[in-house]
């Protein structure tokens, strides 16, 4: 049977309710040789056609001319497009033609090196006389495979955060290995955006100085998925000017694949709520696996992962108990050995299907698949096609399905197919100079050599200010006019894809207290309190005690017929404004803030059904963020506008939170997670508009939101009056804002969902449209207190370190200080 057969099959069966939103038909692509303008090295074309390689696509011809002209390059080709040999011809050929070479792979997972050290070894499979000496460099090497290979690598595979902790901080005894070195290939850069780019753009900063130190200057090969602006952040990544080797330029084939846009059908004739997700990749994936067809699911959370895996698991067993042997889960928190067993039997063939996390969505071979499930929008454009590009890599057919939840921006993109088809690939943002992302960097850098003035401006524009506040806790000290260290412990011990260093650590004390996992501080709040029900390879485990001292989650086996869900509560508080302008007659503003998180609450959901069984109070600490957001102040005669009609104005703003949160990923590179978005009175006296950026010192999404105000909004206000619905669903101003969680200045809407006609009231006005007149009001929504105070301005302060960031700088410094 043909994927083509079994998606007709589908689409006539009893299951089928009009599910399928659209449908792209995306043809056989032949592929488009090139010849480099220098033959390729004699040795290295033998290997090449041992491996079935005979001639170049044209965009590894055009890099490979590229690099032997000495220019840093950039690939931006389609998934599964042989970017490898871009970097890997090269950089072969230097080997062959200067032996004491050397090369440097950054990857940015452990398991994406060793999948990339295997192609390696084939080439020296292919030519056992090969001079190549090459392996993985990481947290898993044992230590005399990393003292072989500090002394006689010649391509050392890694990832970001060993060179930061493990290889910069020691480079002394990397001193052979740096003066050598010929080549810095960054793969997959389209990784590096939000807190991890901008931290790897510090660690690529320390990287270039130590080798300008040894008398090196290597050239950069990076490679990326379709992304806007590949070329702003390599340059961003890597400090350098690179040449790109763009999508027009891929001469790699493709086999035709089938991609589907699928809606869950609604359970009510009121159309509100749709048949879970879940329930609908359950079914598509049960088929294609009964069907023999090898197939990849990719889900937005660990639990998401996890779920699945238990719901195909069980509907594999009424077909073939064999077959449910034949899935298996994936996600970040299993152990390394985990994990590389499950990406053998991937390879391999031992598996039919796989539940995973985007931790998949890189370039891992996993050998030959036919469909790929996204259970939800995996947030961008860029990562939709990545993870559809996991499916049909060769000339094969293949089948993409994107299974929307009922959310804002899933439903959007369910209602106006064109405009996902149709849609440039986002811009990935990320902040180098961030000066709390500077401040570790510059510990590190100072640690590993002296810093002079000239390197100072290579860290940004608050490095100064940071230097200053390092000396005054005794950290550095300037002898000369350069920087030396004079703190004590080991500076390199931050988080390179968290500003948030606690991690915790998941023991299961039903085998012996064996450590089963390990998860961040947030996600331990959320996912292992206390009582909370925890999912590992489709196996329940009850949380008897999460210890905040020890940072131990003790956790054991427990059959159970539900899983656990954190209720929060945010708070935020103004702390200084930077900017502040009129938009028509919003007020805008940006600036400092402090946002309070705190767990209260779990709820119990009975899996499959997904009913609310029960409830459970938590007594956490709350977790403090400072950070950067934007504020959007209603003018008195906007607010008077929707009591006109008998509507609550906080309501249409809770709305309109719900919805801008969705939004804002369509024109920044980020993840809803990276975003916040929350309505608060008590900084303005009026219901204000928050969003604001989840890292300390903020990333620029909110700095982005500020500047393009009218886009944002205008895309809120597309999104709502597109949705079908009466009243106000989830697909649009969001769920009902529980009846129990009683804290917070809005109390009075909670239990209820977001008022649509409101929130479409407030962006007519807002935009400039012509006004909105809305439904009668049929129930009784207006509140009764007094008019809201027209909201006063903030004082302004300009400082080269913001006065804020400085105070805050000044705490990570004492406690950075405190951990050594």
């Amino acid at each position: 049977m043909t994927l083509s057969r079994l998606l007709d099959d589908l689409l006539h069966s009893t299951y089928y309710g009009n599910q399928v939103a659209g449908v792209k038909s995306l043809p056989e692509r032949k592929a488009r040789f090139a010849t480099p303008k220098r033959p390729v090295h004699p040795a290295l074309f033998s290997i090449l056609e041992t491996l079935g390689i005979r001639e170049l696509y044209t965009h590894q011809a055009m890099a490979l001319d590229a690099v032997r002209a000495g220019n840093h390059v950039v690939i931006v080709t389609s998934t599964a497009s042989g970017k490898t040999l871009c970097y890997n011809i090269p950089v072969l050929e230097t080997l062959l033609e200067t032996p004491g070479a050397r090369a440097l792979y950054l990857f940015p997972t452990k398991a994406l090196a060793q999948d990339q050290l295997r192609g390696l070894l084939r080439y020296r499979e292919a030519h056992p006389h090969l001079p190549l000496a090459a392996g993985t460099y990481d947290g898993d090497t044992p230590p005399t495979t990393r003292r072989k290979l500090r002394d006689e690598g010649q391509i050392i595979l890694t990832n970001p955060d060993m060179l930061h902790s493990g290889i910069l901080p020691n480079h002394t005894r990397w001193g052979g290995f740096f003066t050598s070195l010929k080549y810095i290939v960054i793969d997959e850069i389209h990784t590096y955006r939000g807190i991890f780019g901008s931290n790897v753009a510090n660690v690529i900063r320390r990287l270039s100085r130590i080798c300008a130190h040894y008398g090196a200057s290597p050239r950069f090969i990076c490679s990326s998925a379709t992304i806007a602006n590949p070329m702003e952040l390599a340059e961003k990544l890597t400090g350098a000017s690179l040449t790109l080797i763009g999508c027009e330029h891929d001469g790699s084939p493709k086999g035709p694949k089938s991609f589907v846009l699928w809606n869950p059908p609604f359970l009510d004739e009121l159309m509100v709520e749709r048949r879970s997700a879940n329930s609908d990749a359950q079914h598509l994936m049960v088929e294609l696996i009964r069907r023999r067809f090898p197939t990849i699911a990719f889900v937005r959370t660990r639990n998401g992962a996890e779920l699945l895996y238990r719901y195909c698991q069980e509907g594999l067993q009424h077909v073939s108990p064999s077959l449910s042997r034949m899935i298996r889960a994936y996600r970040g928190g299993y152990l390394p050995e985990e994990r590389r067993e499950i990406e053998r039997q991937l390879f391999e063939g031992e598996l039919l299907g796989v539940t995973s996390t985007n931790a998949l969505e890189l370039g891992i071979d996993v050998g030959g698949l036919s469909a790929c499930l996204m259970v939800g929008y995996p947030g961008t454009i860029a990562s939709t096609w990545q993870q559809a590009g996991r499916a049909g890599r060769g000339k094969e057919e293949s089948l993409a399905v994107l299974i929307a939840h009922n959310t804002p921006i899933d439903q959007y993109l369910m209602q106006n197919p064109d405009y996902f088809f149709g849609e440039s690939p986002e811009n990935a943002v990320i902040d180098p100079d961030n000066p709390y992302i500077v401040l570790g960097h510059l510990r590190c850098a100072v640690r590993e050599l002296p810093v002079d003035w000239e390197d100072e401006r290579g860290f940004g524009e608050y490095a100064p200010a940071v230097l200053d506040i390092l000396q005054e806790s005794g950290q550095v000290k300037m002898l000369n006019g350069r920087w030396y260290w004079s703190g004590t412990g080991y500076p390199a011990q931050i988080s390179l894809r968290n500003i948030n260093d606690n991690t915790y650590t998941i023991v299961d004390t039903t085998a012996d207290n064996q450590v089963i996992g390990s998860i961040d501080e947030i996600g331990a709040f959320t996912q292992t309190h206390t009582e909370a029900v925890y999912l590992h390879d489709a196996e329940t485990y009850f949380v008897d005690k999460l210890d905040l001292t020890q940072k131990i989650a003790y956790v054991r086996k427990a059959d159970v017929d539900y899983y656990t869900q954190a209720v929060t509560e945010t708070n935020i508080r103004v702390d200084r404004e930077e900017n502040e302008r009129m938009w028509n007659k919003t007020g805008l503003h940006f600036g400092d803030v402090t946002v309070t998180t705190t767990v209260i609450m779990f709820r119990k959901i009975k899996f499959g059904s997904r009913d609310s069984i029960g409830f459970g109070n938590l007594d956490l600490p709350p977790q403090e963020l400072a950070t950067n957001a934007l504020w959007m102040v209603p003018s008195i005669d906007t607010l008077h506008l929707v009591k006109g009609f008998g509507r609550l104005p906080v309501e249409g703003m809770v709305g309109i939170a719900n919805v801008i949160g969705e939004v804002i990923p369509l024109f920044s590179m980020c993840d809803v997670v990276d975003i916040g978005a929350t309505v608060d009175s008590s900084n303005t006296g009026a219901p204000t508009l928050f969003v604001y950026d989840k890292y300390p010192g903020g990333l620029g999404f909110a700095q982005k939101v500020y500047d393009i105000v009218e886009q944002v909004v205008e895309g809120c206000w597309t999104l709502i009056r597109a949705c079908p619905c009466a009243d106000g669903c989830p697909s649009c101003v969001g769920s009902a804002v529980p009846i129990y969680v009683q804290h917070g200045a809005d109390v009075e809407i909670k239990g209820r969902i977001p008022d649509k006609e409101a929130a479409l009231v407030i962006l007519h006005d807002w935009l400039g449209k012509e006004p909105y007149i809305p439904k009668p009001v049929t129930h009784a929504r207006l509140s009764t207190a007094a008019p809201l105070p027209p909201p006063q301005p903030s004082p302004r302060e300009v400082k080269p370190l913001p006065e804020g960031v400085e105070w805050r700088i000044r705490q990570r410094v004492q406690t950075l200080k405190r951990k050594l």
